[in-house]
């Protein structure tokens, strides 16, 4: 009989922690811990999770109803969600507090291993100065990876040349959606005033002057975004865009510019940034700016000369075109010199 009333103590106590256990793992206060530690396994488990400001939204185009449900992307993609903008390294030089002339920002995403192709960049299109009128300053937005090495290149980037702007979230094509709302948040911090600015990729050529004198003739909207229009793209269920139907049911998305080069005012920024703190964080870069767009009511123009897929290499066709994508470092600066020799009718 004592032993039957030791055990049946033993069931209730054992029955009382799994109990306890079970209702902290459903509210994220207990978690586990991934031993085999990478960018995309981070997403999947996390240490002291920050509650999340992210609440569910229903948005509409007028074509199709969105609806992103929080709870499930806080289970499929915690940090998305709760990451707080942590920056490790800022730029410096000339920004709007010292300028007379308007600002317009070249945001580039670059990887921390990807020193060749800012070098290269650096020697050709990105450099800071003034360009028709507006100051031109190039900014490479990078995060972390596990290679110290990684970090001590990119602070002796930033000393040399003021341009890198780094936050302590790790690198993975998932988290390309973290960069865009922490620029979202450094711009509605420090540069309020900015006119204009561009988004683009590292692999890409830009012409600074095709787009000052491209802002001239159509930027004169404040709640307008211009790029590469993707009205109504399919959701894709597999490849490295794949998203779960548990995540996004619905087979459209709504409109959003590619994110091989797009450019947006700077009167923008202030209902990007407060759509960014109220919706769920899309793990597609393109896509997520895409629901910031519609959640803050602003409008698209778009321009084939954005070329976000690539251009075969023509002097004069580049000396119009806006951005071209897809070009690596040694092309990149074969390709540069001779637009500066061609002259053009």
């Amino acid at each position: 009989m004592q032993r039957l009333f030791h055990f049946l103590i033993y069931v209730c106590v054992l029955t009382s922690v799994l109990l306890i256990t079970s209702i902290l793992w459903t509210h994220g206060i207990l978690v586990t811990w991934n031993k085999k530690w990478d960018a995309d396994s981070l997403q999947k488990t996390q240490i002291n999770r920050l509650p999340s400001g992210k609440e569910s939204v229903n948005l509409t185009d007028g074509v199709y109803t969105y609806y992103l449900n929080v709870t499930q992307f806080l289970s499929e993609f915690p940090v998305l969600q709760d990451y707080q903008c942590s920056l490790t390294l800022t730029p410096h030089g000339h920004f709007e507090e010292t300028l007379a002339q308007p600002l317009l920002i070249l945001a580039i995403k670059s990887h921390p291993a990807s020193g060749a192709r800012r070098n290269a960049l650096r020697r050709t299109w990105a450099q800071e100065g003034e360009v028709r009128g507006y100051w031109v300053k190039p900014i490479f937005l990078t995060a972390q990876t596990p290679k110290p090495g990684h970090t001590e290149i990119l602070k002796i980037e930033n000393r040399e040349f003021g341009d890198i702007l780094q936050w302590d979230f790790s690198e993975s094509h998932h988290n390309l959606s973290l960069k865009e709302r922490c620029f979202l948040e450094w711009l509605h911090h420090h540069l309020p005033r900015v006119a204009f600015i561009f988004k683009g990729d590292d692999d890409e050529y830009v012409n600074p002057y095709a787009v000052v004198q491209y802002i001239k003739i159509h930027g004169s909207s404040p709640y307008t975004l211009h790029g590469s229009l993707r009205p109504h793209s399919a959701v894709m269920r597999h490849t490295k865009y794949a998203v779960s139907k548990d995540l996004y049911p619905f087979n459209k998305y709504p409109h959003f510019l590619s994110g091989g080069g797009f450019l947006f005012p700077g009167s923008a920024v202030k209902s990007l940034y407060a759509a960014s703190q109220e919706i769920p964080v899309f793990p597609l870069d393109d896509v997520y700016f895409g629901f910031l767009a519609l959640a803050a009511n602003l409008t698209y123009r778009h321009d084939a000369r954005f070329y976000v897929y690539g251009l075969a290499f023509d002097a004069c066709q580049y000396q119009r075109a806006l951005v071209v994508h897809g070009i690596g470092p040694k092309r990149m600066v074969e390709i540069y010199e001779d637009i500066q020799r061609t002259q053009c009718t």
